[in-house]
Formats: structure tokens, C-alpha cells, sequence
């Protein structure tokens, strides 16, 4: 019984490997494409609409709506890469009922990679919301000592991230794999429905969190914002008094 499929070897080369890890993400991501691009081909505003695209508008509108639960602005600014990383997990852990299918979602060389997207991702919508040194600063905050910590933190969720959606897709393949190998079907098939289920809410709190990271790193900026305006206000309603 093989615990990832990065032990799995389709290929090799010399030093060139290619395992069960790479070939599923890559059959993944141009599963994801393509689709996509099927979906989209003939995008129509009046009825009748295609089913196709009433799942692909029920799917985008869910996810823009729970972005836009945790961040209010801009949200389509944001919809790109967290619907990317949703569609992703989901896909791959719903693809690990056929088969054959090995999820790349069950190899932490993945986990860690999607992690490792948020943790560059959430400096760069940080950046681009408050400019380098705002976003930065908060780094500092409320004491240069806290500096230390604050990266302890960064990297300590990025850690979390890989680990959680790593040990519950493997664990969940294990014991389904456990379980064929000592019970009639039933059960098996019964533990493969709550694996499936399981898969679905690890990308719903994949995608989720990552979110939440996003806007913690747009809080200060918006907070700086509102107490300007704030300040700005008073000072007229002061003058008007005058």
C-alpha cells in the first residue's frame, strides 16, 4: 500500500523521475483548463443557457460570495487565485473515488507547494494595498521586538496549511485502503463517501483561510484608512462649529 504518490514511479530517466505526483497534477491542471475553456467557448448573457455554464455561474458565484463574506471590496480582484486553489483541491480529492486516480492533493510536495502560493500571495495583495512600507510595518507592531514572532507566524500557518490538507487526504486513502483488505464492500464503500466529503471541506477551509490571511494583511490598511476619514470628519464638523 503506497501512503503518497510521490513513491509511485511512472517514469524514470537517470535523475529524472516521474512520479504518480506530477503526472496526476499535470493531468489536473489540463483537466482544469480545458474544461474551462469548454465551459466558456460559448458564454451566453439570455436564456436558454447551457448546463454547463448554469454550474460553471452556480460554482463562481458561491466562491465570490464567500470571498466577499471576508472581504468586501474588490473582491474580484481576489477571485482569481482563491477560486483556482478551491477548484484545484476539490477536483483532485473528488477524483480520488476513480480508480487508478491518485490525488496530488494526498502528497505533501503539493500541499506544500499550494501553502507556499498563500504565503508569497498574501504580501503581494498586502503590497499592492498598502505599498511596501505600509505593509511591512505592521511587522513592527507594536514593538520592533515582535518582529521575531510575526515571521514565526507567517511561517507557522504556511506550515499548517500543507500539513492539514496533506494528513487528511492521505489518512482518509489509508483507511479506505485498510478497510478493503479486511471488510466486505460496504463499509469500504461507505468510508469512501466520507472521504469524499472530508476532501470537499479541506479545500472549502483551504480556500477559506487563505482568504482570511488576505485580509488580515489588507486590516491595517483599511483601519488607517477609516480613522483619516474619521479624523477628517471630526476636523470639518469642528470647523462647521466654528
Amino acid at each position: 500500500m503506497e501512503l503518497s504518490p510521490d513513491s509511485i514511479i511512472i517514469w524514470q530517466w537517470q535523475s529524472i523521475v516521474l512520479n504518480a505526483t506530477i503526472l496526476y497534477t499535470w493531468l489536473m491542471m489540463a483537466g482544469l483548463v480545458l474544461g474551462a475553456g469548454w465551459v466558456t467557448r460559448r458564454l451566453s448573457v439570455e436564456p436558454p443557457l447551457s448546463r454547463a455554464q448554469n454550474l460553471l455561474e452556480v460554482v463562481v458565484s458561491t466562491i465570490r460570495d464567500q470571498i466577499q463574506d471576508i472581504i468586501a471590496d474588490k473582491v474580484d480582484h481576489y477571485l482569481p487565485f482563491i477560486g483556482t486553489l478551491f477548484l484545484f483541491i476539490s477536483m483532485s480529492n473528488l477524483l480520488g473515488l476513480v480508480p487508478g486516480f491518485h490525488p496530488p492533493t494526498g502528497s505533501l510536495s503539493t500541499t506544500a507547494a499550494l501553502a507556499t502560493c498563500v504565503f508569497f500571495a498574501v504580501p503581494i495583495y498586502g503590497i499592492a494595498q498598502q505599498g511596501v512600507t505600509g505593509y511591512f510595518k505592521h511587522y513592527l507592531e507594536p514593538s520592533p521586538f515582535m518582529l521575531p514572532f510575526h515571521v514565526m507566524g507567517e511561517l507557522s500557518r504556511t506550515l499548517a496549511l500543507a500539513v492539514r490538507l496533506f494528513g487528511n487526504v492521505m489518512s482518509g486513502s489509508t483507511v479506505v485502503a485498510i478497510l478493503l483488505s479486511i471488510v466486505p464492500l460496504f463499509v469500504p464503500v461507505v468510508m469512501q463517501l466520507l472521504e469524499l466529503l472530508i476532501g470537499q471541506i479541506q479545500a472549502y477551509i483551504f480556500a477559506v483561510l487563505t482568504t482570511v490571511y488576505i485580509a488580515s494583511a489588507l486590516q491595517a490598511h483599511e483601519e488607517k484608512e477609516r480613522s483619516q476619514n474619521l479624523r477628517s470628519s471630526k476636523g470639518d464638523s469642528h470647523l462647521n462649529t466654528l
